[in-house]
């Protein structure tokens, strides 16, 4: 049959509801695990309305079906197919321009929806085959993640521009392209792949979005593709993960690496400051009374000719002119070792 309907065993025994926050959509250890504990592929005909009869609350709370599109009474007639009827039709107006970037000096296509309107009529999920099956009305099915709609018509019409709103179109940074005119229907007759909740409510079976923050299906695709692109999206995701989580970690590693080392050298100059106090305060305690005034105003490098120069911006007086010109560069003071970007001469009087 076309249609069918995946179940666990344990929703018969009322135990069908996963827990939340543990049944993600479509991922495949959700999917096999209901097929180790002995799921199983159900032909849609009456026994489907006894498994939903036996079921809790006469629900399951997430089903896959599959089976063909079937309007309930009218149909929706696509405005420029001819014999193209469906149950679901977008039609939309997207616009296209070229848009100048300032900052890579490029221009770069942008692309804008400016008018979309959709139209639904009820339809149920039938069986491919004729024969004794049970229709499942779908409800809300613009709610669905996948809505599996088919372009059937598409054109472009390019905008029509003269000299002049091409000289004015540079100037402002914007040049149009033109108007896509698009539009999408879900064709009756075609197969459909529903994933959702499962009701049966007064000998009429639902399908509707499911509850629990678990996500709502109606895809083209069969369940298999279905399920193989949500893995490879999940795959995508967790590679995604471990790279920003690596580059975060190593920015991280730097950042303190940075730190650590910016803490080292304040300690190390720090150091040098504190043993220079006490070489100079041990040589003063040393030298005669007629001396320590010569100490006290001796450059700090050479300790032989008289401090001659103030360092900006950290303001020091501690060097002479000629110990100056021999700091290496980037010059540094001998004191605090900030960077030197000013000296001034001093003259004692």
């Amino acid at each position: 049959m076309g249609r069918k309907i995946r179940q666990n065993d344990a929703g018969k025994r009322g135990n069908a509801v996963p827990e939340k926050g543990r049944c993600a959509i479509l991922k495949k250890v959700t999917f096999n695990r209901a097929q180790e504990e002995g799921a199983k592929r159900i032909h849609l005909g009456e026994d489907l309305k006894s498994i939903l009869s036996e079921a809790p609350g006469k629900c399951v709370p997430y089903a896959v079906i599959e089976g063909a599109v079937r309007s309930v009474k009218e149909t929706l007639n696509s405005q420029f197919v001819e014999n193209c009827k469906g149950v679901i039709q977008r039609l939309t107006l997207q616009e296209h321009k070229m848009v100048w970037n300032r900052t890579t000096h490029l221009w770069n296509d942008y692309s804008k929806i400016i008018h979309q309107r959709t139209n639904t009529v009820p339809f149920d999920l039938v069986p491919h085959e004729d024969g004794v099956g049970v229709a499942v009305r779908v409800l809300k099915p613009l709610d669905s993640q996948d809505l599996g709609l088919e372009t059937v018509y598409e054109k472009f019409h390019p905008s029509i521009q003269s000299f002049t709103d091409v000289i004015g179109h540079y100037i402002s940074g914007e040049r149009p392209k033109g108007i896509q005119e698009t539009e999408e229907m879900l064709k009756v007759g075609a197969t459909l792949t529903g994933v959702g909740e499962l009701v049966l409510d007064n000998n009429s079976v639902r399908l509707q979005p499911p509850k629990q923050g678990m996500q709502y299906y109606l895809s083209s695709q069969d369940f298999d593709s279905l399920l193989q692109r949500q893995e490879s999206s999940v795959r995508l995701w967790k590679v995604l993960t471990l790279v920003f989580g690596f580059a975060t970690c190593a920015a991280l590693f730097f950042i303190l690496r940075k730190h650590y080392l910016q803490r080292q050298e304040r300690q190390r100059l720090r150091q040098m400051e504190k043993e220079f106090q006490e070489h100079e305060a041990q040589l003063l305690s040393r030298a005669k009374p007629e001396d320590r005034e010569s100490l006290k105003s001796a450059c700090v490098v050479c300790l032989n000719s008289f401090k001659s120069c103030v360092f900006l911006e950290c303001g020091h007086v501690c060097s002479c002119a000629e110990c100056y010109r021999a700091l290496p560069e980037p010059k540094r003071c001998p004191i605090c070792r900030q960077e030197i970007t000013r000296v001034i001469p001093l003259y004692n009087s």
